[in-house]
């Protein structure tokens, strides 16, 4: 979520004021109010007890300061597999072994079946028709004309020092420097944009 919105013209950008993001309390009662609606329209709905209904909701909400920071805390939920490769310390035609970290972050080793081990890595897979990452508002693929006309507004910008309260602000600079190949550490230079391929959340 951006830290501001277009005006209904689309020609001011509304900056949000410092340390504010969004109040807590109404997006946990949107956000059940969404699962309710949902839940209707399936067969589940009847297992959830009413009272859950009812009751206040509990959702976590809170800035993040930069984009950089944001990448560097989502990227690992979303992108890492459930069981990486550095854990994995030995196989066999039957078993696998692997580290993992219990409750009381200890770390300990495991060997399971391969037919177990496939049973829990499929628990980390999403069922047909979902998807880890869902983009709204501004950054809908249908919104994507207000988006650009949202950073036309603000410019080039970089984060400066932060203030005792820790807040950043923005101000226009120069052209950031060149991105270096990971492969070669050589700058890297743009050869062609692809377009964006417009597509609907399933």
């Amino acid at each position: 979520m951006p830290g501001g919105g277009l005006s209904a013209n689309g020609q001011i950008w509304y900056r949000a004021r410092n340390a504010f993001f969004v109040h807590v309390k109404p997006l946990s009662r949107l956000f059940r109010a969404k699962l309710h609606a949902a839940l209707k329209k399936t067969d589940l709905f009847h297992q959830v007890p009413p009272a859950t209904w009812r009751q206040e909701w509990v959702v976590h909400c809170q800035p993040v300061n930069t984009g950089e920071a944001a990448l560097k805390y989502l990227a690992p939920y979303v992108f890492r597999v459930a069981l990486s490769n550095n854990r994995l310390l030995k196989l066999t035609e039957t078993h696998l072994t692997f580290r993992y970290r219990d409750a009381t972050r200890q770390t300990k080793i495991a060997t399971l079946p391969a037919e177990t081990l496939i049973q829990r890595f499929l628990q980390h897979v999403l069922p047909k028709g979902f998807q880890k990452v869902r983009y709204y508002g501004l950054f809908s693929p249908t919104q994507r004309s207000r988006l650009q006309q949202g950073r036309r507004l603000l410019g080039p910008v970089a984060p400066i020092e932060a203030t005792q309260r820790d807040q950043r602000q923005a101000i226009p600079c120069a052209d950031p420097p060149p991105i270096p190949c990971p492969a070669c550490g050589r700058p890297m230079r743009r050869d062609q944009t692809l377009r964006p391929v417009y597509c609907r959340s399933p």
